[in-house]
């Protein structure tokens, strides 16, 4: 496989200042870790790859470091850290019993914010430590008064809002299981993913705030509540104040109001260390989706890693991260309150077109210290002329991205229009592991257009056709080693035929994640695509992260999409879709400057074969694009055999492209 520009950036575009460096909650924990558990490291806390092979070459003592430093507070101790390293099944921490819901807890101060409550009108309001708690109480013995107990399932239809935190920490505390997705779902879609789970409770709200209008899903509410028969109790929000009329057809319904303002002690119920604490579902673009379940202790490890010591959150902290409910980075940000640092919440569009600054100038009145983002966003912001610093945003010192790769070109933008001293730390991750595969940590240098290193106690690598680890070379992102993250099943999968089919079928025993990566030899991590999705034009393969990043450079481009299909004749077609700026058409001179453009800065041997205008580029629910389905609709295969339209941000665009594959398969054959 090609490896374009392999080494573009040979200085780094950022390092970290040495100082701040040596502040960092990562040095700290390396001081700790050289005098408890022998880590290597004790003559530079701040030297990150050496943390970093030790973390991975003894897994043991780095996990046994993770507990004690933030000082887990099990009922019960355990036993040994890996009772069994095998993957799938790696047994972490046997005979520990805890809770999530405690952790979460237990660090917040009572009087501070815990959750900063914003939407896109501007208008905000926070929940204090103490405010949290009370409330968590009082919604965990209402479900407990429903039936709710360890092992059964809440679910949520729910925005972006302190709701889901209190629905899902009070659900968690009682040992019950949680799963949630935002209200753009439609009611089929939500029920696909909760009906698997055959839940107690719904929670649901009366409608979201989305680009200036009141999305009434009061309708949508009751018709999945009808689709899932299990159902003891619905508990309504009026969160935009549409009210809930009453329903003499409904099951038991619950007001938040009366759920959430009892006066109630807290008792939070310890489940051993891979209890489940969530459902987590796949996008479901090309079936069910699969119910992905992960453990307390897992998750809550996990994410004081890569919270506390990748972004260096603590006491005083503010983390404003756009998600949707439906996407894990949102149960990644929940657990900001695992480090007592505060979590702001946003009900909206991330770029409304009355306000569509609205995420910075929030982030600059809120003293935000780590944004997240998408490479979408980043994007689009340089590409509609957004100034953020017009906004005072000296409290941030990392904008965090995920979701997919971020082009280099993102990078100078950040620098120029955002803050000069703003660490940009792009991330690599899953569903599959709630967390981060690679990304960057305050004592790592940043280059442009690259992950800065594997995370701590991520046995990454990049396997060759071979599943021979291969350096400076493009391969099959693996990981060798378990994490304590990696799932513990999937849901009504009873022989885990599916799970192992799914990670570990290329290579027996260790995890293939279906992308290509680079492992660069100064430690940085390339991201290039889905490998399901590479391009292989005569033999030789690229990654299609590495053409939509030159093509998306281009001021005329606002998104692009590239396929390559193979054709039953044994043609390959290699169609390129762009997105135009607004006015804009693609002529001629356009279609060159593209060409040209993936010549030199991609590869030559693949330029597109056409470059075709469209209205739009078709994403899952979580802005992930849809290569491989928009490749089988090209091929022809009816729309029904591909994907669930639901699950999918524009169904419409489904038919779009169906009609270009119908269209292209009558030119083929015509010509037969």
């Amino acid at each position: 496989m090609t490896t374009p520009h392999l080494v573009p950036y040979p200085e780094p575009f950022f390092t970290p200042d040495p100082e701040a460096a040596a502040r960092s909650r990562i040095a700290d924990f390396a001081r700790w870790a050289a005098r408890r558990h022998d880590a290597p490291v004790a003559h530079d806390p701040t030297d990150y790859q050496t943390l970093y092979r030790w973390s991975v070459t003894d897994l043991e003592g780095f996990w046994a470091a993770v507990w004690e430093y933030f000082d887990i507070d099990a009922t019960t101790p355990y036993e040994r850290v890996l009772a069994e390293e095998t993957m799938p099944g790696a047994r972490w921490f046997p005979g520990a019993s805890l809770n999530y819901a405690h952790h979460a807890l237990r660090n917040l101060a009572p009087d501070a914010p815990a959750i900063t409550a914003l939407d896109e009108t501007g208008a905000g309001h926070e929940i204090t430590g103490r405010q949290l708690r009370a409330r968590v109480a009082s919604v965990a013995a209402t479900l407990r008064d429903l039936g709710v107990g360890q092992g059964d399932r809440v679910v949520g239809y729910l925005p972006s809002t302190p709701h889901a935190i209190i629905a899902f920490l009070a659900t968690a505390s009682l040992g019950a299981v949680w799963s949630v997705c935002g209200q753009d779902y439609a009611p089929k879609a939500a029920a696909d993913r909760f009906a698997q789970l055959e839940p107690t409770v719904l929670i649901t709200a009366d409608g979201y705030l989305f680009n200036g209008t009141t999305h009434d899903r009061r309708g949508a509410s009751r018709e999945l509540a009808d689709a899932l028969p299990t159902l003891k109790a619905t508990v309504l929000v009026d969160h935009v104040g549409l009210g809930w009329p009453e329903d003499k057809h409904t099951k038991l319904t619950v007001p938040w109001e009366d759920a959430a303002t009892r006066t109630e002690y807290l008792t939070i119920i310890p489940v051993p260390f891979d209890h489940p604490l969530w459902v987590v579902f796949s996008s479901g673009t090309t079936g069910l989706p699969k119910g992905i379940v992960h453990g307390h202790g897992g998750v809550l490890l996990e994410h004081l890693k890569s919270l506390g010591l990748h972004c260096d959150l603590g006491v005083g902290d503010r983390l404003l991260w756009y998600t949707t409910t439906h996407w894990m980075m949102w149960n990644l940000a929940v657990s900001t309150l695992l480090t007592g640092a505060t979590i702001c919440t946003y009900d909206g569009s991330p770029a409304p077109l009355a306000h569509p600054d609205i995420l910075w100038e929030l982030a600059a009145r809120h003293k935000v210290t780590v944004f997240g983002t998408s490479p979408q966003y980043l994007l689009a912001m340089g590409k509609s002329g957004i100034e953020p610093a017009v906004h005072d945003l000296s409290a941030i010192r990392v904008v965090g991205c995920t979701g997919s790769a971020l082009p280099a070109s993102a990078y100078p933008w950040v620098r120029d229009h955002v803050g000069a001293g703003i660490q940009l730390a792009s991330t690599s991750g899953g569903t599959d592991v709630v967390s981060g595969f690679a990304g960057s940590a305050p004592t790592t240098p940043v280059w442009a257009g690259e992950l800065s290193a594997p995370n701590l106690g991520v046995a990454l690598a990049a396997y060759d056709e071979g599943g021979i680890p291969v350096t400076d070379q493009v391969g099959e992102l693996v990981v060798t080693r378990p994490m304590p993250s990696m799932p513990l099943y999937f849901w009504n999968d009873p022989d885990g035929s599916r799970y192992r089919d799914a990670y570990f079928g290329a290579y027996p025993g260790v995890w293939r994640h279906g992308d290509w990566v680079t492992l660069t030899s100064r430690g940085s991590v390339i991201v290039h695509g889905r490998s399901d999705a590479t391009l292989n034009r005569n033999g030789v393969r690229l990654g299609s992260a590495d053409i939509h990043d030159v093509v998306e450079r281009l001021p005329e481009i606002t998104e692009a999409l590239v396929i390559g299909a193979e054709e039953p004749d044994g043609g390959y077609w290699m169609p390129l879709f762009v997105v135009l700026t607004d006015g804009l058409e693609l002529d001629d001179s356009l279609r060159d400057r593209i060409r040209d453009a993936i010549r030199v800065g991609a590869s030559p041997r693949h330029v597109p074969d056409e470059i075709l205008a469209v209205p739009a580029i078709p994403h899952t629910k979580t802005g992930k694009k849809l290569e491989v389905p928009v490749k089988r609709l090209l091929q022809g295969v009816p729309a029904q055999q591909v994907l669930n339209p639901a699950a999918v941000d524009n169904p419409e665009l489904v038919d779009y492209f169906a009609g270009l594959g119908a269209e292209r398969t009558r030119r083929s054959a015509h010509h037969r």
